[in-house]
């Protein structure tokens, strides 16, 4: 592995700004209702009950990162993920944090259990 100082600034920022986009919650829960494929605006913004402009910023962000596409029907617009690479840090996180719950309730269960008479 590469040291730090090798690095340049510009890529380190790149990948910061990578992971800044998968830091919003509401970016996370419009990836995972695009999971199963492609969906209009419309859609999201009644999945996630929140207001179009929301949505639109949202889906604005993630195309100009280049984690989702877009095409256009009529009036309606239809995102999709093209970025499978999200899913799979989302994977890995989520991964993470379940490990280190069930080390913590492994943990409260040898407390309880250590406390009972």
């Amino acid at each position: 592995m590469r040291s730090a100082e090798s690095v340049p600034v510009e890529v380190v920022q790149q990948v910061a700004d990578y992971f800044s986009v998968l830091s919003e919650p509401m970016r996370l829960r419009i990836l995972n209702l695009l999971r199963d494929g492609e969906k209009c605006v419309q859609d999201l913004v009644e999945a996630t009950e929140t207001s179009q402009a929301n949505v639109s910023k949202h889906l604005k962000v993630m195309l100009q990162a280049g984690i989702l596409s877009r095409r256009s029907e009529g009036t309606s617009a239809y995102y999709s993920v093209t970025d499978n690479l999200s899913y799979e840090l989302c994977n890995l996180v989520c991964d993470r944090l379940a490990s280190r719950i069930e080390e913590q309730a492994k943990h409260f269960r040898s407390f309880s259990l250590t406390s009972r008479q």
